[in-house]
């Protein structure tokens, strides 16, 4: 949670203790595995139209960013499933459903207000009180009237059965005593819910598949390799099976994890390898520098699919390849990601081959922000113990497990000051 979030205090990125077991309770039946087979075909759709469009495309004999198509794509399906809307992006950025929502999804870190909370903590609640939000009120307001129009066309619709997010959450009201949920949610819920979803999923879906063709095209032989693969008809089946596709996809969100880091509040006073871990610190977990360590991987900056291979993942620590987060709050939606980015890929290299343009990086670099985040490690983490410890953020306490000697905080860039190691006390 990071300054004012109106109504998103709702979502369950956000919520807390039996809240979120509450919201995640019944928001788990809705990614089973038969709700996903269902989705298959409407996200299918999307599939087609994607191929078409990059048809055209090539026919011009241009080249093409990837990373918007696969954007309009991931907007397409994280739309249709969590709103139930059904809008074209590829061929109608003006839609403005497309609009409002990438208006969202827009967060300028120089933001005034934004600004404002990085320096002065304090004042988020005070912005709280005056319905104050970094979400851009035009945007919450469209979707808020929009979920509320959807909701009323359904009561009176005679279509019984959806499989879209937001039939599930609104059966919830209705069937409140399905054995498939544990409460009703309000419509502010649902509301936050949704919103998340297109946070969640738009940006990791199409930055990942963008990742995935790039890596690809700079290495013609594993994708002829994919290809051979995949030459049959999809379907939600045999797309969920095919090997090769998962091993290509995990090692690209190996290369390119999507969340460069991690945040999770400690419940309790905690002591780990001598660190001492206060109750409500927050600890961040650097993604990014555990999965480029060559303590944990060889040839960590290669890409080399066969690490993801059945006779390899096996011997994978799971603390050091976190792409989806671990653990009871790890990401909901990973199976529902796994699923549109497979769908995506198998249909665009069944008709498509890609290959480098003059225009074409030889290396992807990230750009200043997350390479302030790729530093060491402490105590019992990768990374020499002399180069970080418990710091006190103006405002906010962390304990970082990977700040380098600065008195500024490289996760949250607010100045700092040394917290002294507490010893180490004997378990009662």
């Amino acid at each position: 949670e990071f300054g004012p979030v109106g109504i998103m205090h709702k979502a369950i990125s956000v919520s807390k203790d039996e809240e979120w077991k509450s919201i995640r309770a019944l928001l788990s039946p809705a990614f089973s595995s038969g709700k996903l087979k269902e989705m298959f075909s409407i996200i299918e759709q999307y599939g087609d139209i994607l191929v078409k469009y990059l048809r055209r495309e090539a026919e011009k004999g241009k080249p093409l960013s990837v990373k918007e198509v696969f954007g309009a794509y991931s907007m397409d399906v994280i739309t249709s499933m969590a709103f139930g809307v059904s809008v074209d992006s590829l061929n109608n950025s003006k839609d403005p459903f497309v609009e409002k929502t990438k208006k969202l999804l827009k967060i300028d870190l120089f933001d005034p207000l934004l600004m404002s909370v990085v320096l002065f903590p304090f004042l988020t609640p005070i912005y709280e009180m005056l319905n104050i939000s970094i979400f851009p009120k035009d945007s919450i307001a469209f979707l808020k009237k929009s979920v509320g129009r959807i909701k009323k066309k359904r009561l009176h619709s005679n279509q019984k059965h959806q499989v879209d997010f937001l039939y599930l959450m609104l059966n919830s009201q209705n069937n409140s005593k399905d054995k498939e949920f544990h409460k009703a949610l309000s419509d502010i819920e649902i509301m936050a819910q949704s919103i998340i979803l297109i946070f969640g999923g738009y940006d990791t879906t199409c930055s990942t598949l963008a990742s995935a063709l790039y890596l690809l095209a700079t290495h013609s032989d594993i994708q002829k390799k994919l290809q051979e693969e995949i030459d049959a008809p999809p379907n939600y089946d045999k797309v969920m099976e095919i090997e090769y596709l998962d091993m290509v996809l995990s090692e690209t969100l190996k290369l390119y994890p999507i969340a460069i880091r991690l945040e999770r509040v400690c419940k309790q006073d905690v002591e780990m390898n001598d660190v001492f871990i206060p109750k409500d610190s927050v600890v961040m977990i650097p993604v990014y520098a555990l999965q480029h360590d060559s303590q944990y991987w060889p040839e960590p900056e290669k890409f080399l699919p066969e690490r993801f291979s059945k006779e390899n993942k096996g011997s994978i620590n799971p603390y050091v390849y976190l792409p989806f987060g671990y653990g009871p709050r790890n990401c909901l939606g990973m199976r529902f990601a796994f699923m549109s980015m497979k769908l995506a890929l198998t249909k665009v290299l069944q008709n498509f081959s890609f290959q480098p343009c003059k225009e074409t990086h030889s290396t992807l670099e990230f750009t200043e922000w997350p390479r302030l985040i790729y530093v060491p490690a402490v105590h019992g983490f990768p990374g020499p113990p002399e180069t970080s410890g418990s710091c006190l953020c103006l405002g906010r306490q962390h304990v970082h497990m990977y700040c380098a000697r600065s008195s500024q905080c490289l996760c949250c860039f607010r100045l700092v000051l040394r917290l002294p190691q507490k010893e180490s006390r004997s378990k009662p």
